[in-house]
């Protein structure tokens, strides 16, 4: 019967090309891309994979011209078994948590937080400050601004059709407007926008924008007088 890797006596794996700054502390199993770029006091969690080139199905929407390098910026940490793909770029202090994805082209802002187990789709840019939630998903085609808070196993979502969408049609996804906020295990339908300041409780299902500091609740989610 297959055994679970254990990364505990492997040595980090670093491409030749890559570039790392000055103390970067790399945990045990840990792999480093072709052309990586790393920035100083980066720490890495063991398993942990940066730079890998995206592999895409036959069906997907996604671009498929071959991304840029991965850059991490000073001062960023980022969990055990977490992957980060070839084309992302992290800004400087920004957290990526244990076995938390973030796929080709997102672009996550200084300082901001990805939760553990969390996903970030394809050219998703998350803003300065930011927290993502642990096992919340960010879909393709979202856009998440300075100072959002996104709770736990919050769902996005970017195509009405359930995947017969017509081909070449661009994905929608959401986009949250600086510092809303977004509790657990909340569902954000495709296209829906979350104003600034807005918030949107705890188990609401959102078909319809949230104006900006207004406050949504519920399956489907209605908007409510108390203040956000």
């Amino acid at each position: 019967m297959p055994q679970p890797a254990d990364h505990r006596e492997a040595a980090p794996a670093v491409a030749p090309d890559a570039r790392l700054g000055k103390d970067v502390r790399l945990g045990a199993g840990a792999v480093v891309h072709d052309a990586t770029v790393i920035g100083d006091g980066v720490t890495v969690g063991a398993g942990a994979v940066l730079g890998r080139p995206p592999r895409l199905s036959p069906r997907s929407r996604a671009p498929r011209q071959a991304p840029a390098p991965l850059q991490v910026g000073d001062g960023v940490a980022v969990g055990a078994g977490a992957v980060v793909l070839a084309g992302a770029r992290l800004g400087a202090r920004a957290t990526v948590g244990e076995e938390a994805h973030v796929r080709e082209r997102a672009r996550i802002g200084p300082d901001a937080r990805i939760g553990t187990g969390a996903a970030v789709d394809n050219d998703v840019p998350v803003g300065a400050g930011a927290v993502i939630g642990s096992g919340s998903y960010l879909t393709g085609g979202s856009r998440v601004e300075d100072g959002v808070s996104v709770g736990e196993a919050v769902v996005t979502a970017n195509d009405h059709t359930m995947g017969r969408h017509p081909p070449g049609e661009r994905p929608s996804g959401v986009t949250l407007r600086r510092g809303c906020r977004v509790g657990d295990r909340a569902v954000l339908v495709p296209g829906i926008e979350v104003g600034p300041d807005a918030v949107v409780e705890a188990d609401s299902v959102v078909i319809r924008d949230v104006p900006a500091r207004a406050r949504a609740r519920g399956v489907p989610a209605r908007l409510s007088e108390e203040p956000a």
